[in-house]
Protein backbone atom coordinates (compact mmCIF):
# COMPACT_ATOMS: atom_id res chain seq x y z
CA UNK A 1 0.00 0.00 0.00
CA UNK A 2 1.43 3.44 -1.09
CA UNK A 3 0.26 6.80 0.28
CA UNK A 4 1.12 10.31 -0.91
CA UNK A 5 0.65 13.64 1.10
CA UNK A 6 0.73 16.92 -0.99
CA UNK A 7 0.29 20.69 -0.62
CA UNK A 8 0.79 22.53 -4.07
CA UNK A 9 3.60 21.07 -5.63
CA UNK A 10 4.88 19.59 -2.70
CA UNK A 11 4.60 15.72 -2.81
CA UNK A 12 5.37 13.20 0.22
CA UNK A 13 5.11 9.88 -0.93
CA UNK A 14 4.77 6.87 1.84
CA UNK A 15 4.85 2.79 1.95
CA UNK A 16 2.69 2.02 4.53
CA UNK A 17 3.52 -1.41 6.10
CA UNK A 18 1.13 -5.04 6.12
CA UNK A 19 -0.46 -4.27 9.68
CA UNK A 20 -3.66 -3.37 11.06
CA UNK A 21 -2.94 0.51 11.85
CA UNK A 22 -1.84 0.83 8.23
CA UNK A 23 -4.79 -0.79 6.57
CA UNK A 24 -7.22 1.37 8.87
CA UNK A 25 -5.46 4.41 7.94
CA UNK A 26 -5.59 3.17 3.78
CA UNK A 27 -9.32 2.67 4.33
CA UNK A 28 -9.86 6.23 5.58
CA UNK A 29 -8.52 8.01 2.46
CA UNK A 30 -8.72 10.52 0.62
CA UNK A 31 -9.11 13.37 3.81
CA UNK A 32 -7.70 16.70 3.60
CA UNK A 33 -6.25 17.99 7.12
CA UNK A 34 -3.85 20.52 8.97
CA UNK A 35 -0.23 19.59 9.44
CA UNK A 36 1.74 20.79 12.40
CA UNK A 37 5.42 20.64 13.57
CA UNK A 38 5.47 19.14 17.30
CA UNK A 39 8.69 19.31 19.37
CA UNK A 40 10.76 19.87 16.62
CA UNK A 41 11.30 16.28 15.20
CA UNK A 42 7.44 15.66 13.76
CA UNK A 43 5.08 16.37 11.68
CA UNK A 44 1.25 15.53 12.92
CA UNK A 45 -2.11 15.15 11.67
CA UNK A 46 -5.28 13.47 13.12
CA UNK A 47 -7.15 11.52 10.47
CA UNK A 48 -10.70 11.43 10.62
CA UNK A 49 -10.92 8.64 13.05
CA UNK A 50 -8.68 6.41 15.13
CA UNK A 51 -6.95 4.06 13.46
CA UNK A 52 -7.16 0.27 14.91
CA UNK A 53 -4.96 -1.11 17.43
CA UNK A 54 -5.28 -4.82 16.70
CA UNK A 55 -2.23 -6.59 17.21
CA UNK A 56 0.01 -3.88 17.59
CA UNK A 57 3.48 -3.91 19.66
CA UNK A 58 3.78 -2.35 22.75
CA UNK A 59 5.99 0.26 21.46
CA UNK A 60 8.00 1.53 18.90
CA UNK A 61 11.68 3.41 18.58
CA UNK A 62 10.58 6.09 15.90
CA UNK A 63 13.86 7.05 13.11
CA UNK A 64 14.00 9.85 10.73
CA UNK A 65 11.79 8.93 7.70
CA UNK A 66 9.37 6.83 10.14
CA UNK A 67 5.54 7.26 9.61
CA UNK A 68 3.81 6.27 12.81
CA UNK A 69 0.40 6.41 14.73
CA UNK A 70 0.72 7.42 18.69
CA UNK A 71 -2.37 5.83 19.88
CA UNK A 72 -3.12 7.88 22.77
CA UNK A 73 -3.53 11.04 20.98
CA UNK A 74 -5.14 9.56 18.13
CA UNK A 75 -2.72 11.14 15.75
CA UNK A 76 -0.12 10.12 12.86
CA UNK A 77 3.21 11.22 13.40
CA UNK A 78 5.80 11.43 10.63
CA UNK A 79 9.04 12.24 12.10
CA UNK A 80 12.27 14.34 10.51
CA UNK A 81 14.60 13.10 13.44
CA UNK A 82 14.77 10.40 15.21
CA UNK A 83 13.08 9.85 18.60
CA UNK A 84 13.19 7.62 21.77
CA UNK A 85 11.30 4.49 22.38
CA UNK A 86 7.65 5.54 23.32
CA UNK A 87 4.98 2.93 24.21
CA UNK A 88 2.17 2.93 22.15
CA UNK A 89 4.02 4.33 18.94
CA UNK A 90 3.04 2.39 15.87
CA UNK A 91 5.18 2.16 12.91
CA UNK A 92 2.96 2.30 10.22
CA UNK A 93 5.54 2.65 7.05
CA UNK A 94 8.21 5.14 5.90
CA UNK A 95 9.44 8.09 3.77
CA UNK A 96 9.67 6.99 0.40
CA UNK A 97 10.22 10.12 -1.73
CA UNK A 98 10.02 13.53 -0.32
CA UNK A 99 11.81 13.48 2.80
CA UNK A 100 13.13 17.54 2.19
CA UNK A 101 9.19 18.12 1.29
CA UNK A 102 8.36 17.09 5.44
CA UNK A 103 9.98 20.55 7.27
CA UNK A 104 8.36 22.66 4.79
CA UNK A 105 5.09 21.57 5.41
CA UNK A 106 4.01 23.83 8.93
CA UNK A 107 0.35 24.72 9.67
CA UNK A 108 -0.63 24.04 5.89
CA UNK A 109 -3.82 22.05 5.01
CA UNK A 110 -2.65 18.30 3.02
CA UNK A 111 -3.91 15.62 0.71
CA UNK A 112 -3.73 12.61 2.24
CA UNK A 113 -4.58 9.82 -0.52
CA UNK A 114 -3.63 6.46 -2.24
CA UNK A 115 -1.15 6.96 -4.67
CA UNK A 116 -2.46 4.38 -7.05
CA UNK A 117 0.22 4.88 -9.94
CA UNK A 118 2.25 3.33 -7.10
CA UNK A 119 -0.06 0.45 -5.63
Amino acid sequence: MRIKISHNENIIKIRLDDNESSKSLYEQLPFSVKIEDYASIEKIFYPPKKLSIKNSPDGYQAKAGDVTYYAPWGDVAIFYKGFSYADKLIRLGEITEGRDVLKKLEGVEVVVEKDEISN
